[in-house]
């Protein structure tokens, strides 16, 4: 039983390394929300991945700082459920805003596994004690540069390299890496940057043995996809299209994709991933975790939402310092040799906070209580 006591939000300010760019943007900073959740007896942590503009998706930091505030927490707070799997359906009648939802519902879910004392990856029926990892590399300001940036990857055992692509910027940057890199697993991101118009261009894709090529049509779109699906060779995977299981099977049926990356903000949380999670392992789809650019403990749900049966190819599940100089956790993401992950076997998402590093960062914070 969870009865949520009390909850604080935090507005964190956080400098990338590097520029992060894609078809959309060009990201220098992450304003990202800290939810922590109280209960008589334990605590939980959960990380909002909207991102500062309405690009990615109709969602940003203020408007999921909104929904958080005036709607979800006042609906919990105080309130008994029998387990965080609750959350999602006392949530449900909030149309949309699921990355606003989905940072309560995956810190409840933390505070559970806390409050059992087991890993949050055993709590969710995760099989894997090791993760495979992949990495993501934006647009870069030439080829040369791009190249350069593979090849440390590469050096750093990541076990799948993708890229963001763009028009203009896909063939060539694409063709220089698998001249160089001829057996190197390679997927390319488009982030809804083209149009069915464009077959030839993905026609032309079809000759680098690509893994896949990730949401290369509309946003919010199935049935294109599909078409476009019927006509290359190359696997689609579906990203900012499938915001729930029920997308996932529309989608699955239609023949849209054959991979699926899940992102927990996209989907509203964890249980309705757990739902993807079976339905497409039932039906021999694989899936993968997507990134957000997400600080140490959007990190460490992503690490646990990998373990799940159905995630059978690396996910952009990557080392902290590639992102953050400081963290928010200790110890900071660090991927092995091997280009895995291990998975910590520590009570809930298994890291420390650095509160030191949280507080530098931290430019608001509102609390809510029970009266």
């Amino acid at each position: 039983m969870i009865l949520l006591k009390s909850v604080e939000l935090r507005e964190m300010h956080m400098p990338l390394v590097h520029p992060f760019e894609t078809s959309f943007g060009r990201t220098t900073l992450r304003r990202i929300i800290l939810l922590t959740a109280r209960s008589a007896d334990a605590v939980g942590y959960g990380e909002c991945t909207a991102s500062e503009d309405p690009l990615y998706g109709s969602e940003t930091t203020e408007t999921a700082w909104h929904i958080l505030s005036d709607f979800a927490i006042p609906w919990l707070i105080g309130r008994t459920i029998e387990s965080a799997a609750d959350c999602a359906g006392i949530l449900r009648p909030i149309r949309g805003n699921r990355m606003a939802t989905a940072t309560l519902e995956t810190a409840l879910w933390d505070l559970e596994a806390r409050q059992k004392c087991v890993p949050l990856h055993r709590l969710i029926g995760g099989v894997r004690e090791e993760i495979p990892c992949g990495v993501s590399i934006g647009i870069q300001a030439s080829i040369s540069d791009l190249l350069a940036k593979v090849r440390r990857e590469v050096s750093d055992g990541y076990r799948r390299v993708k890229i963001k692509i763009k028009p203009g910027w896909e063939v060539e940057p694409i063709k220089e890496i698998r001249s160089e890199f001829p057996d190197l697993p390679l997927m390319a991101d488009a982030n809804s940057a083209f149009q069915l118009s464009d077959l030839p261009l993905f026609e032309r894709l079809d000759e680098f043995g690509l893994m896949m090529i990730e949401q290369p049509l509309a946003h919010d779109d199935i049935v294109d996809h599909a078409k476009l699906q019927q006509r290359i060779r190359t696997p689609v995977c579906l990203d900012e299209s499938i915001s729930s299981a029920d997308d996932a099977r529309k989608a699955i049926e239609l023949g849209s994709c054959r991979i699926i990356n899940v992102k927990l903000g996209r989907v509203g949380g964890y249980f309705e991933a757990l739902e993807i999670n079976d339905y497409c392992s039932r039906n021999g789809v694989p899936l993968w975790c997507g990134g957000m650019l997400e600080s140490g403990v959007g990190r460490a749900h992503n690490i646990a939402l990998s373990t799940l049966s159905g995630f059978t190819l690396p996910g952009d599940v990557s080392a902290s310092r590639r992102y953050y100089e400081e963290d928010t956790v200790r110890p900071p993401g660090a991927v092995t040799r091997g280009g895995t992950i291990l998975v910590t076997q520590s009570p809930g998402i298994g890291y420390h906070l650095d509160w030191d590093r949280i507080e530098r960062a931290t430019v608001r914070k509102q609390e809510f209580g029970v009266s």
